[in-house]
C-alpha cells in the first residue's frame, strides 16, 4: 500500500498560473515575470520566511522553462555533492541541455568553502543557480556569489492567498474533496498559520483527521484551537500532588500570607524537592504577582536562586525561606504579566504583522536599498530624549497593553505612558 504524502506536498502547484501569492515578483510587468518570459534567467537567491513557495517557485520555473533541473539540500550535502552536480552538467558537453538549473534549499546553512565551490560554475554559465534562504543572505551568502545572483524577497502570504489555498485543497484534494467541509471560522487556522501555506495545510489535515469517520466537517476557531493544543505536553500524573503544593505555594505568597507560604515551602522542603525548581517558582512569582510594584523583589528572587545553588541543602532551606517571607510581604502588582498577556493574545490573532522598515536593521547597502531603516528618528537627537513616532506594525497602532492595578508604583508607570504618549496609545 502506498504512502499517502502530506496534503502541502499533493497541493503543490504544477503550473505558474496556479502558484499563489508573490504577485510583486510574477504579475505581469514585475521583475521575475519579464525575466520568464524572455527565457533568459540569472541566477537567483529567493529569501524568504518559510511556508511562501520558494522551493515550489523553483521548480515551477524550471518546468516553465523546460530546463533540466538538479536539487540539494545544504542540510545533507557538501561540496563533494556540489562538484558531483556540476561535473556531471559539464561531462554532457556537446548534449548538455543549455541554462541547467540547481536548485539549493537553504543555502544559508553551506560554509564559505561550500559557497566558494559553486562560483566557478556560475560565472561560466555551466549552472544557473536558485539558492532559498530564510535568513539575511546579506550576511549568510557570500559576497563574490550574491553580486553574482538576483535577489527576489518573497513574503509571507496574505489572508486572502491562504484562504484561496486551502478552498482548492477543500474543493481539489483527492482525500480532503471526499468530506463535505464547512468552514464557519478561519481566524484561529490563518493565524496558526502565520503566512505558512505549508503549515496552514498540515494543521488543516491533522483537523480533518481527528473527524475521519464523519462525512460532514464544520471547523470553528474552537476546534483549530483544541485540536492544536492536544499536542502539547500534559504533566505526569503521577506528579499531581507535586504541583499542587507547588501552586498552593505561589498562591500564599500573592495573597500575601507568609504563613501559608512558608507551610507550603516546609512541605517541598521535607518532600525532598529540588531547591532549584523552588528558587525558579520564586523568581517567576517575583515577576508575574509583584513586578514593577516591587522590582526589588525579582532582583533578590534571582540572587537566591544562585545563593542555592551555591550553598544546597540542607542550609538552601535558610534562603528560600526569607525570599518567601519577603515576597509574600511585598507590596503586589500584576501589569507587566498583563501586558504580556495581552500582547501575546494580540500576536495570536493577527498573526506575524510585518515590522515598520524605520524599525528594522540596516547595517548592509542590500538592505539600506530595500528600505530598512529610511525614516527612523534616533531618540537622542531630540529634546528630553524623547519623540513621538510609531513603533507598532500598523494593523494594530495604538493599541496600550500596559494597564496599572492598584500598585503606585504601577500607577506612575501609567501616568508616564500616558504623559509621554497622550492619546496616541488609547485603545
Amino acid at each position: 500500500m502506498s504512502i499517502l504524502s502530506p496534503l502541502a506536498e499533493r497541493m503543490r502547484p504544477l503550473t505558474l498560473d496556479d502558484y499563489k501569492g508573490q504577485d510583486h515578483l510574477l504579475k505581469d510587468g514585475a521583475s521575475l515575470r519579464r525575466a520568464l518570459d524572455s527565457g533568459l534567467i540569472p541566477s537567483m537567491i529567493f529569501w524568504g520566511p518559510p511556508g511562501v513557495g520558494k522551493t515550489t517557485l523553483a521548480h515551477l520555473i524550471a518546468n516553465h522553462l523546460k530546463r533540466p533541473f538538479h536539487v540539494l539540500s545544504a542540510i545533507s550535502s557538501g561540496v563533494k555533492d556540489v562538484r558531483e552536480v556540476i561535473q556531471k552538467v559539464e561531462n554532457a558537453g556537446m548534449f548538455r541541455q543549455s541554462g541547467t538549473i540547481l536548485f539549493i534549499d537553504e543555502i544559508h546553512r553551506f560554509s564559505k568553502a561550500q559557497q566558494d565551490s559553486l562560483l566557478g560554475a556560475v560565472e561560466k554559465g555551466v549552472v544557473t543557480l536558485i539558492g532559498a534562504t530564510t535568513e539575511n543572505p546579506s550576511f549568510e551568502v557570500i559576497s563574490a556569489l550574491l553580486s553574482r545572483s538576483q535577489l527576489y524577497t518573497l513574503v509571507g502570504h496574505t489572508k486572502e492567498s491562504l484562504l484561496e489555498i486551502l478552498h482548492k485543497a477543500i474543493k481539489e484534494d483527492t482525500v480532503i474533496s471526499q468530506k463535505e467541509i464547512v468552514l464557519k471560522e478561519t481566524n484561529a487556522l490563518l493565524a496558526i498559520s502565520g503566512g505558512d501555506a505549508r503549515k496552514l495545510l498540515n494543521v488543516f489535515e491533522i483537523i480533518v483527521g481527528t473527524f475521519r469517520d464523519e462525512k460532514k466537517i464544520t471547523i470553528t476557531d474552537e476546534i483549530v484551537l483544541s485540536t492544536a493544543q492536544q499536542s502539547v505536553a500534559m504533566y505526569d500524573k503521577d506528579g499531581e500532588q507535586h504541583y499542587d503544593i507547588v501552586s498552593a505555594f505561589i498562591k500564599s505568597i500573592r495573597g500575601s500570607d507568609p504563613n501559608g507560604a512558608i507551610y507550603w515551602l516546609a512541605r517541598m522542603v521535607e518532600g525532598g524537592e529540588d531547591p532549584k525548581f523552588i528558587a525558579r517558582r520564586l523568581i517567576i512569582s517575583a515577576s508575574e504577582d509583584i513586578g514593577l510594584a516591587n522590582p526589588n523583589a525579582l532582583l533578590i528572587a534571582n540572587n537566591s536562586f544562585q545563593a542555592v545553588v551555591n550553598v544546597g541543602w540542607p542550609e538552601a532551606r535558610l534562603i528560600l525561606a526569607q525570599c518567601t517571607i519577603y515576597l509574600a510581604n511585598s507590596p503586589k502588582g500584576n501589569g507587566s504579566y498583563m501586558a504580556i498577556n495581552r500582547a501575546q493574545s494580540l500576536v495570536k490573532e493577527t498573526g506575524n504583522l510585518g515590522v515598520p522598515l524605520p524599525l528594522r536593521n540596516a547595517p548592509s547597502k542590500l538592505m539600506k536599498e530595500l528600505g530598512y531603516g529610511e525614516g527612523y528618528k534616533y531618540s537622542h537627537d531630540f529634546p528630553g530624549n524623547f519623540v513621538q513616532q510609531d513603533f507598532l506594525p500598523e494593523e494594530v497602532a495604538g493599541t496600550n497593553f500596559f494597564k496599572a492595578g492598584s500598585s503606585p508604583k504601577e500607577k506612575e508607570v501609567e501616568n508616564n505612558i500616558a504623559e509621554l504618549w497622550g492619546k496616541r496609545y488609547s485603545k
